[in-house]
């Protein structure tokens, strides 16, 4: 598709502060993996008519729409991404509300677990590792250590693609393991409401500063990396999986498999994404050789090459 990228930035900044509208953003500055092209357009809202704005532009002027959040479970081509990147960092504010948190979907869904220990509510501690913000959280029903978005939220704003504010219930959203049916409806998660319970303070920082010490020792925080790359077979563990395949060390170009978490893959030397791919590729290939079992990604993959 030919764009007139002069015009369509000039109309952009009609909508949104000039500020908020950069032009051929490297978009590796926006992903943990630190790996990823250009965004044609990288739009910051500030307000949700700005979202509901640049929603109805690109769709009435056929101009492709990305939505990407803190890229903490996304790996971005080397291409980059044509069109409009849009990004909801400017909305993070989080707050309470009876026994409930609201957060918006540019906030961390760990600052999002960390106001709830200072409200004194459970419910949340499960997200404290986790990366990501709180509508990529809803976006793939995040989870761990036994917790997910399912077991807390309790219903959430959206847009949809004709720019049009919903309030979505929680059950709604057909959350199950790592999916959610957001992207089929074409929703882009404003704000969350998370259902929660009074409990003891200690009780509540215990259990995450349990949970965080366990994280720190198992995963290659140190490294640039998406997290963890793939879904859990069922029956299996991935990480135990690709562990067994003895594959932890290996990589292509900068890009390898953890030897501290085989479930992981990082960015040990100046890795592309075109390596991080190769690699998630020769896992699944190596793993489907040696035990028969299909590995699913968890991450996604934006852009072209």
């Amino acid at each position: 598709m030919r764009m007139n990228k002069q015009l369509i930035e000039q109309e952009l900044q009609q909508i949104i502060n000039s500020d908020h509208v950069l032009v051929d953003e490297l978009l590796k500055n926006h992903t943990y993996t630190k790996l990823g092209g250009k965004a044609d357009f990288f739009v910051t809202p500030a307000t949700i008519e700005e979202v509901q704005q640049v929603i109805r532009y690109a769709k009435n002027n056929n101009v492709p729409f990305t939505l990407l959040g803190n890229g903490s479970n996304v790996i971005v081509r080397d291409g980059g991404i044509r069109g409009i990147v849009l990004s909801l960092k400017k909305f993070n504010a989080i707050k309470r509300d009876g026994n409930s948190v609201i957060a918006e979907s540019g906030a961390r869904i760990i600052d999002a677990s960390r106001f709830a220990l200072e409200e004194h509510l459970t419910g949340l501690e499960f997200a404290c590792g986790i990366p990501g913000t709180v509508g990529g959280a809803l976006y793939m029903n995040a989870g761990a250590y036994g917790g997910e978005i399912k077991d807390c939220l309790d219903h959430a704003l959206v847009v949809n693609m004709e720019g049009d504010v919903q309030r979505v219930e929680a059950k709604d959203f057909d959350l199950a393991y790592r999916t959610s049916n957001i992207a089929e409806k074409g929703y882009i998660v404003l704000e969350a409401t998370f259902r929660l319970q009074e409990e003891d303070y200690h009780a509540i920082k215990a259990e995450m500063d349990d949970l965080t010490f366990k994280r720190e020792s198992k995963q290659p925080l140190e490294y640039p990396s998406c997290g963890s790359v793939f879904k859990r077979p069922p029956g299996y563990f991935a990480g135990k999986l690709i562990q067994d395949s003895e594959l932890q060390g290996k990589g292509v170009g900068g890009a390898e498999v953890s030897k501290k978490h085989a479930g992981f893959i990082i960015n040990k030397t100046n890795a592309t994404a075109t390596d991080y791919i190769a690699v998630i590729e020769m896992v699944q290939k190596a793993v489907k050789e040696r035990f028969g079992v299909d590995l699913e990604r968890e991450v996604r993959i934006l852009g072209e090459d």
